[in-house]
């Protein structure tokens, strides 16, 4: 099977490298490669690998029955598979599946101060049950976030290299616009990307065999078994509220107003009832939260309303798998997008800004037209960043950037269809640009 370079393995170069690392817990959702990454890099620096998934080999959750000492797991452990072998100073534990047994991370701490093995953990559904396994760990561990593919991997996966994405940020910081050759091939690659997703398995398949052949039915079992993992841990919350929340995020999405409102989910819903629900699909890695600005001023965090919100998938693959036939044929067919288009590109970006490591906040001023889509900060600034589905005058953005009401706004970003360009303190960058927009707000 073709392995998909990804962001994680310069992450785990390193790691192994800092001669004072500590153990590792590598977080995401279901299915986005954390198994895959981490037993390659496995395979490629340690000369021996024990490799316990407490899934699939439940019996291990009995290693801990003599405490958390290094020596007692390692005996239990031989216990059990007395074919493992344990080098001092060459093997790697890596516990899989951590939600089935966060336990295990109470032994960090002691593998940390032993020093004599590395070890990583890695499960989903994390960040449902992470107080409870960051409460056994703190001070003795690390942590990595990760998520499907963003356009840059996907870019990988195709055959570009850095010098491809090089190029194209320096385009960016010197506002020159891309030729019709590069325009092209990125728009196309782009779509590409939004209509796939970043899920390996359905990457894989695409790059595989070159056409849009499978994913679909690859992008509707990922929502099934999405479906299924509501079902088993969603525990102490009502799971068909869950459900319904997840199945109305592409009706909400495709209105003009893309506020979530719980209203449209069930007569007579309220937010008490709800929250819980809404934070566990947060916490799962299935969705993006966006909050409402009270006023777009810094500091962005505190200075929101947690009651409102507007709910991305973190994957747009999840979001044209659960659309209508005739819309994922249109989507893949580049016509007739209409008011998925909006959902589809905002989703998309929103998707690609936190897995650039931002965290999502909007603003729409009650009463009013001034709406933004989304804000990113720099040491000193707020940038208010919009994204055009069609071509046309930005008029809450230049009210932004001129009012002297939002001293804090000095110029703002478009995201757009078209190439690149400046003008009105606006700086315009094609929608494929967006996972570098974190980057060229730190120039």
């Amino acid at each position: 099977m073709v392995y998909l370079r990804r962001k994680i393995d310069r992450y785990l170069d390193a790691w192994k490298a800092d001669p004072e690392h500590m153990p590792l817990i590598v977080k995401g959702p279901w299915q986005v490669g954390k198994t895959a990454s981490i037993r390659r890099f496995a395979q490629k620096k340690y000369a021996s690998v024990i490799e316990i998934n407490f899934v699939e080999e439940p019996k291990y959750k009995m290693i801990t029955t003599d405490g958390y000492r290094t020596e007692d797991i390692i005996r239990n452990i031989s216990r059990l598979d007395p074919s493992k072998r344990f080098a001092e100073g060459k093997t790697l534990l890596f516990f899989d599946e951590l939600q089935e047994f966060p336990e295990i991370a109470t032994a960090l701490k002691f593998f940390r101060q032993d020093g004599r093995f590395d070890v990583i953990c890695s499960g989903s559904m994390l960040g449902v049950n992470y107080r409870r396994i960051e409460s056994n760990s703190v001070g003795y561990k690390s942590d990595y976030e990760m998520y499907s593919l963003d356009f840059e991997e996907f870019l990988w996966a195709k055959g570009y290299h850095e010098d491809f994405i090089e190029d194209m940020y320096a385009h960016m910081c010197e506002q020159k616009p891309l030729n019709e050759v590069q325009m092209s091939i990125c728009q196309s690659l782009f779509l590409d990307y939004c209509i796939l997703g970043g899920m390996p398995a359905v990457v894989r398949e695409y790059v595989e065999k070159g056409t849009f052949e499978g994913s679909l039915a690859a992008q509707r079992q990922l929502i099934a078994d999405y479906r299924e993992a509501i079902r088993k841990y969603a525990e102490g919350l009502d799971q068909a509220r869950v459900l319904n929340v997840f199945d109305h995020i592409p009706v909400q999405l495709a209105k003009d107003n893309k506020k979530f409102q719980l209203s449209k989910v069930t007569s007579g819903a309220r937010f008490k009832d709800y929250r819980g629900c809404i934070e566990w699909l947060n916490d799962s890695g299935m969705i993006n939260l966006c909050y409402c600005l009270h006023f777009p001023e810094l500091p962005l965090k505190g200075n929101y309303d947690d009651s409102k919100y507007k709910i991305y998938f973190a994957d747009s693959g999840l979001l044209v798998a659960m659309l209508d036939e005739e819309a994922q044929e249109d989507l893949r067919m580049n016509r007739n997008m209409g008011v998925y288009k909006g959902a589809l590109y905002e989703n998309v970006i929103g998707e690609a800004l936190v897995k650039s490591g931002c965290s999502l906040y909007y603003y729409r001023r009650e009463n009013s037209t001034l709406e933004e889509d989304f804000f990113l900060r720099t040491a000193s600034e707020l940038v208010p960043i919009e994204v055009k589905a069609v071509n046309g005058r930005s008029k809450s953005l230049r009210t932004l950037i001129e009012s002297d009401r939002y001293p804090d706004i000095r110029y703002g970003i478009r995201l757009t269809g078209g190439n690149i360009g400046y003008g009105e303190q606006i700086y315009t960058f094609p929608y494929f640009c967006a996972f570098l927009v974190k980057r060229y707000l730190r120039r």
